[in-house]
């Protein structure tokens, strides 16, 4: 059906009162929120459809929601990605707030499910490369999105998703732990149910994970009417993989559907599983650079067509080189994502056909060539964000070498330890060896005689917290807190690493 066959007369005419959406023309209701209505528009100049959501200020203040609204709008701008809505501008007036944003014509991911019961799994699998390259981009910005789930990733008219409602989200900030319990609690990690202190990243593959689920069988993995009963459900972490599902992909759900976070895959793992490398699309296999690069370049096709429509050149590149928002801005960013050409602001044709090149490597070291010059990138990432060297987990594995700690590794830059004052713990750590990315070694049983006051149990995590910059975070399990301070002490002494930061914290598991 026609959007002109839906138009509301009446609710155009007091909306168009407003002179603060003069560029706009409403059409119809597609939503309603806590605040207020989220209405499909077009914007005059250009004539390309919109999403404008409506923002009451008095019911934001009333709530005291005005920093989360925020801190959303904040994010929103941040976020350039090909599979994450893109926020054009914010108008403001005396009542309301207008977020102007891309228009997904195709729904919500949740309604496609439902009218298709489940997903084959080719598209199941587009779809879930989609989602992970646009999550991937927003832990590189720092920012978890904590409320993933069908209903917030719609559907474009290609067929594409896009990745909505940073309501719920948060930045990522150096040696912070998050602790906020939110999300919705079909999809929501049991460590975020369970009021716990969590990084951010992990809660989001859990929720990837639930998500995959859905797509693929049609169901939840855990359902219950009684909340308690949901709860100690997800908690537990069992649930049932349908026979149906191929083995790839049930292999992949156990991975990322796991209750220790520790021992969740990461998005750089799920890069190199088999089943999702299954017909990669180019543009998902490059590397995240490529695509903030692009979108640094000015279109010289939709720049004409700016002047054409009677803009200042000069004022325009100038506008966004400086990331300006007004109209022109506004304009140019419009025509650029629904050129019809096909091509994108970030360099690639969503072709969901194409399969990744010989030269596109989705994972372990790359090259990608910007402005004619090759920049090698290394992928291997924390579970948090950054990108980890080996040698930086080399040389704290060898100043714990000094000091007799014993370790067995748990995945890349994460391990458990145990050390004892007064050497009551054997050195188990002859050497370090890193060759496949084997870091740690695996200690041998340690008797219980062994454990004593002077023992202190221990887990060691390394982040990239920026770009020459890594975070230590100790978990001390069980033992005395001034052990880990003498421990902390005699580490930092040994370790030749002038820019590597240790926190320690206390959590009841």
């Amino acid at each position: 059906m026609h959007d002109k066959t839906m138009e509301e007369p009446s609710r155009l005419t007091r909306s168009s009162e407003d002179p603060s959406l003069m560029n706009y023309r409403l059409i119809r209701n597609i939503g309603h929120g806590a605040f207020g209505k989220v209405k499909v528009a077009t914007h005059r100049l250009t004539g390309t459809k919109v999403a404008i959501k409506i923002l009451n200020r008095k019911k934001m203040r009333e709530k005291c929601m005005e920093e989360k609204v925020s801190r959303e709008i904040k994010i929103g701008k941040l976020l350039k990605h090909p599979h994450i809505i893109r926020l054009y501008e914010t108008i403001e007036s005396m009542a309301n707030v207008y977020v102007v944003m891309e228009y997904a014509e195709r729904g919500e991911l949740f309604d496609y499910i439902v009218e298709n019961r489940r997903i084959r799994e080719d598209e199941a699998r587009k779809f879930f490369q989609q989602i992970i390259s646009g999550l991937e981009y927003c832990h590189n910005c720092r920012v978890v999105h904590r409320d993933l789930k069908p209903e917030n990733l719609l559907l474009d008219s290609n067929g594409n998703v896009k990745i909505i409602d940073f309501g719920l989200s948060n930045i990522m900030r150096d040696g912070c732990l998050l602790k906020t319990s939110c999300g919705s609690t079909n999809y929501a990690a049991p460590e975020v149910l369970s009021g716990k202190l969590y990084s951010g990243p992990e809660v989001d593959i859990w929720s990837c994970g639930v998500v995959l689920y859905v797509v693929l069988c049609g169901t939840l993995p855990f359902d219950d009417e009684s909340i308690p009963n949901l709860y100690n459900k997800i908690k537990s972490g069992v649930y049932t993989l349908p026979s149906h599902l191929t083995t790839g992909s049930r292999d992949l759900i156990a991975r990322m559907i796991v209750v220790d976070p520790l021992r969740r895959l990461t998005i750089p793992e799920i890069r190199q599983h088999p089943w999702f490398l299954e017909n990669l699309p180019n543009y998902l296999a490059a590397a995240l650079p490529i695509i903030e690069h692009q979108t640094e370049k000015v279109d010289e096709e939709i720049l004409e067509r700016m002047v054409a429509l009677g803009f200042n050149r000069d004022h325009l590149v100038q506008s966004l080189q400086n990331g300006m928002q007004d109209d022109a801005t506004v304009s140019y960013y419009l025509l650029l994502d629904n050129n019809v050409s096909g091509t994108s602001v970030y360099g690639a044709e969503l072709d969901n056909n194409a399969g990744p090149s010989s030269s596109a490597v989705p994972s372990g070291r790359f090259s990608v060539s910007v402005d004619k010059q090759l920049i090698e990138h290394q992928t291997t990432q924390s579970p948090s964000f950054g990108l980890q060297p080996h040698h930086i987990m080399v040389g704290v594995l060898n100043a714990l070498c000094q000091l007799n700690v014993c370790w067995k590794k748990i995945r890349h830059y994460n391990i458990k330890s145990m050390w004892s004052r007064g050497g009551q713990v054997q050195d188990l750590t002859k050497s370090c060896q890193h060759d496949g990315l084997c870091l740690g070694n695996e200690p041998a049983t340690i008797q219980t005689n062994q454990v004593s006051q002077n023992t202190v149990k221990f887990e060691l995590e390394l982040y990239k917290t920026c770009e020459e910059n890594y975070l230590l975070d100790l978990l001390r399990f069980t033992g005395l807190q001034i052990l880990i301070i003498d421990l902390c002490a005699s580490f930092l002494l040994g370790c030749s690493y002038s820019r590597v930061a240790i926190i320690t914290r206390r959590e009841v598991i």
